[in-house]
């Protein structure tokens, strides 16, 4: 694609640079808010930071402006329509995050962020929680919206859609999407909250893994009992949770539910010599984490493993005494959350079903088993092909001064699989973290360079979509 198409930019990038401190300077006032969805306790904290996003769509100078109850948190919305007959972006975002625990383990306070230089971010990089996922992402397209709207220069009409849910399911999404299809009628959905290779390397998701996330509670005596008493004598829950979770995976490391690999999508040697295109060193990867080697199923590259691939993991396991010193004990009962990470055809309700019937078919004698499904979201493809992808690209390469490295992503964001089917919608994943951000993690941040390389490529992408779909 010709990119002079993109080269009437220029009072955008300039409104971008002279306000660079200030658009910083707000995304700090906006990770302040403890917007934790997750903990009831931070409830008002997550309705102050819809209002406070209600009230910079306003500021910016988009239109019917709302903030939307729900039976859970609030969905934020604005719109600016510059000509019906124009296309339309729909921007997807969330303002909620994850609970900041452990806290011991941050460096600074998560909710009172700080710009540290580091040697990966000479700019410096925003500590906080939220920085990258998704606040900092997220508030990029509003103050590309703004750029766009003060020069003059929004080529198209654009929609704003940011959900305070996301990090606990998007349970009440889909039931304002149902009900909300006129409003939020669009052309492509752009949504940054995924991740690009490195700096210097651009890329773009072109595959989400989809989610099948249960947590299973094994009880065996009635109460706790005298490990003294009863050691050796009757099931103790703890151990045999472990045993169970070690038959869900055979010494290959693949998954040993019956009927799981049933639908796995099987790519070509082109398809996987192509993923292996992609610039990865296994050495930083590993110092990145601080791990001596990588571990996985037999017969994947660790790119592949992390995406063409479906995974099984155990997020937390509970039960006993876990206080200071010793209680000896044998625990009434043992718990487990464990997350099966999908690929294309997996269907989430179904592996969960297969999950619920081995599970409980190999708990022994002595133990009874409860499995409780939570959140799943099935997995998605982008086609590259697609106009939304060739804007995508167009906007990277004008930006970078590179074309953009197609990759398909680990992560999983259900509503993009819920778009398609309720708003007839494909998305299009612009995303600017990067792997070492800590998302989800203690000392999450994401470089300046990063916020500020996303302002200054969002505009490119309208500029171009808009050619484009002329």
């Amino acid at each position: 694609m010709d990119l002079k198409i993109l080269n009437k930019m220029n009072k955008t990038q300039a409104y971008i640079n002279t306000n660079k401190d200030r658009f910083l300077n707000e995304l700090l006032e906006l990770l302040r808010i403890p917007s934790v969805s997750a903990d009831s306790s931070f409830n008002n904290d997550v309705q102050k930071c819809a209002d406070t996003l209600s009230e910079n769509l306003k500021n910016i100078g988009l239109s019917n402006v709302h903030v939307y109850p729900t039976a859970g948190h609030p969905i934020v919305y604005g719109e600016k329509i510059i000509d019906a007959s124009l296309p339309t972006v729909l921007v997807y975002g969330h303002y909620d995050v994850q609970p900041a625990d452990p806290l011991e383990l941050w460096h600074s306070d998560p909710f009172d962020p700080v710009v540290k230089k580091t040697d990966l971010h000479p700019q410096g990089a925003i500590f906080a929680r939220g920085s990258c996922d998704d606040k900092g992402q997220m508030f990029m397209h509003v103050k590309a919206a703004e750029a766009m709207i003060a020069s003059g220069e929004l080529s198209c009409n654009v929609k704003f859609m940011i959900e305070g849910e996301e990090e606990v399911g998007s349970e009440n999404l889909g039931i304002f999407v149902k009900e909300q299809k006129e409003l939020l009628k669009a052309d492509i959905i752009l949504v940054s909250d995924t991740g690009m290779l490195a700096n210097d390397v651009p890329s773009i998701t072109t595959g989400l893994r989809g989610l099948s996330y249960v947590e299973v509670e094994l009880t065996g005596p009635n109460r706790d009992l005298h490990s003294g008493l009863y050691g050796g004598c009757v099931a103790n829950p703890i151990n045999i949770l472990c045993d169970m979770i070690s038959q869900l995976q055979n010494d290959d490391l693949a998954v040993t539910i019956p009927g799981f690999y049933d639908r796995v999508e099987t790519l070509s040697q082109e398809e996987r010599g192509e993923m292996g295109k992609a610039p990865f060193s296994k050495e930083a990867y590993c110092k990145s984490i601080d791990i001596n080697d990588v571990h996985g199923e037999k017969g994947y590259s660790t790119m592949e493993r992390g995406s063409i691939r479906p995974s099984l993991d155990v997020n937390g396991i509970w039960g006993g005494y876990t206080g200071e010193g010793a209680k000896t004990v044998i625990a009434s009962k043992a718990y487990a959350k464990i997350s099966m990470r999908l690929v294309p055809n997996q269907d989430p309700d179904d592996i969960t079903k297969l999950f619920t019937e081995y599970f409980s078919s190999i708990a022994p004698d002595g133990v009874t088993v409860k499995i409780t499904p939570h959140h799943g979201g099935e997995p998605a493809v982008t086609p590259v092909d697609s106009i939304g992808y060739q804007a995508a690209s167009n906007a990277y390469e004008k930006s970078f001064g590179k074309k953009p490295i197609p990759v398909r992503s680990g992560g999983s964001i259900p509503i993009v699989a819920m778009f398609e089917k309720e708003l007839g919608l494909k998305t299009v994943l612009m995303g600017f973290g990067l792997d070492s951000d800590a998302i989800h993690s203690p000392n999450e941040h994401y470089g300046v360079f990063n916020f500020y390389k996303g302002i200054e490529t969002i505009p490119y992408f309208f500029e171009s979509f808009t050619k484009l779909s002329n």
